[in-house]
């Protein structure tokens, strides 16, 4: 089966291809998510306009991703922890914990998206990267401190 992909798909192919696909795959998956649709003589003549209106998808949620980089940049997390002798912190700070104090701050994000190579175990000021899109990251800093 013969169809034009409306996105890009890993291992498939970029928007606009026409591609071969197994007839069950294509219609049972690519077709049912409006990733893909059937390559008929009306749809090839079409296969410009798919790719502009992925084009202006992308551009509108690339944006968006912006708007929210900016904003993450600009407000500071505190994640209060409880320490010991000589300022040792019990525990430590993890993505699960910076994605819930972004929450209370009205901002929903994946933890995964939270780039932190090892949970934090000291007090200070910290830059933790958080993925937003492909290629938008932004730097969100993240305080540190004792609990009283």
């Amino acid at each position: 089966m013969r169809v034009i992909l409306k996105d890009d798909i890993k291992n498939l192919g970029k928007c606009g291809e026409v591609v071969m696909v197994r007839d069950g795959y294509g219609r049972n998956y690519l077709v049912r998510r409006n990733l893909a649709v059937v390559a008929t003589r009306g749809n090839l003549k079409s296969i410009g306009e798919i790719t502009t209106q992925k084009r202006l998808r992308d551009n509108k949620r690339r944006r968006e991703a912006e708007q929210l980089k900016t904003a993450l940049e600009r407000i500071s997390c505190t994640a209060e922890v409880q320490v010991g002798e000589e300022d040792r912190v019990f525990g430590s700070v993890t993505s699960h914990n910076i994605a819930d104090l972004l929450a209370k701050q009205g901002f929903v994000v994946d933890r995964r998206n939270i780039l932190l190579e090892e949970p934090i175990k000291a007090l200070g000021v910290y830059t933790v990267p958080v993925k937003i899109e492909r290629d938008v990251v932004a730097d969100l800093k993240v305080w540190v401190v004792k609990k009283d």
